[in-house]
């Protein structure tokens, strides 16, 4: 029994609001940034890499954002048209605002890193009149990006869109997607954070992320109980904790924990698990899988993407995700 009920009859399933922008990924790979020399461009930023996972898993998809009025936001919206994602809410810019860019650095597959340009980007100028409210209403869930908090206006147009889908009963799931160069404090980013996540359903994010949401609480020991049974009285059904490789733990308000297997890959990168393995998860629970069945599913899309150069053009459709699922189970795949 999954412990989140969607609406019914909604058009789509998955509307993200959020950060479009552009990963520039290192063709030479097994060596520092400063002796790369070319890098291969793909769409990025978390929330627009799950409502594209979420697509590929055969739900309806649309987008709800801000790209620059240039060659790289005409790329991101024919990206994300061609994979079937809504983009009427995909609003151009008119104040000479940029796309933003994220080179990835690959030393080895357990050595990644990101380095982002943010200045002036076009993803965090979306401002509240120009929120959809009836592709909300026609949602089964919002999924809400904690970096399109960072700055005003794209701040307010994020409470405002969790506002509608609270009126209209659309689930809201909040990953927090936490990038320190885009905040000004610490005490900025737990501020907005709770405000958001005392009004979600679903919160997903990594051990350090939940962290910095409790800058003003009292929890030294960095304990998931504590941090998780706190949304429990609000309206949070469920919460999921990222340990990286030592894997997730999905709290439930029921007060059980579920946990999932990890699968074998061969790693090339680290980045785009997270968001390969909220797609997987977030596509069980549209299925009215169990919290565990769809963990175990998004783990499994996790291994697939990390085993691949890119973030968006890797992520699988459901057939592979269960043959890889299968292939595991027979040993045909192992870690490497």
């Amino acid at each position: 029994m999954a412990h989140t009920a969607f609406p019914e009859g909604r058009k789509f399933d998955l509307t993200a609001i959020g950060r479009l922008c552009i990963d520039l990924n290192a063709n030479e790979i097994n060596r520092p940034m400063e002796q790369t020399m070319t890098f291969t461009k793909y769409v990025g930023g978390s929330p627009a890499n799950i409502a594209i996972g979420v697509s590929r898993l055969g739900r309806k998809t649309a987008f709800i954002g801000k790209i620059a009025d240039d060659q790289m936001g005409r790329f991101i919206r024919g990206y994300l048209d061609k994979e079937g994602i809504e983009t009427r809410n995909v609003v151009t810019d008119t104040t000479g605002a940029v796309t933003g860019l994220a080179f990835t650095e690959i030393k080895s597959p357990t050595e990644c890193s990101i380095l982002m340009y943010r200045d002036n980007v076009a993803d965090l100028k979306l401002s509240p009149l120009e929120v959809d409210e009836s592709l909300i209403a026609d949602s089964k869930a919002l999924l809400v990006s904690g970096t399109a908090l960072a700055a005003s206006p794209s701040r307010e147009a994020v409470l405002l869109a969790v506002d509608y889908a609270r009126r209209h009963g659309t689930k809201v799931v909040f990953d927090l997607d936490y990038r320190p160069y885009t905040w000004r404090s610490e005490e900025e980013t737990a501020a907005y954070y709770n405000l958001v996540a005392e009004k979600s359903d679903i919160i997903v994010g990594t051990r350090e992320e939940f962290d910095c949401m409790e800058k003003f609480e009292a929890n030294p020991g960095h304990d998931d109980r504590i941090t998780a049974s706190k949304w429990f009285g609000y309206t949070v059904g469920i919460v999921i904790i990222k340990h990286g490789k030592e894997g997730s733990i999905a709290y439930s308000a029921d007060g059980q924990e579920h946990r999932a297997r990890s699968f074998p890959a061969k790693v090339i990168k680290t980045f785009g698990a997270g968001d390969s393995y909220a797609a997987g998860f977030f596509h069980g629970l549209l299925s009215g899988w169990t919290i565990g069945k769809s963990m175990e599913f998004g783990s499994a899309a996790a291994s697939i993407v990390i085993s691949s150069h890119s973030c968006s053009d890797a992520m699988p459709t459901a057939a592979q995700v269960t043959d890889y699922i299968e292939r595991c189970g027979r040993g045909e795949i192992t870690a490497g």
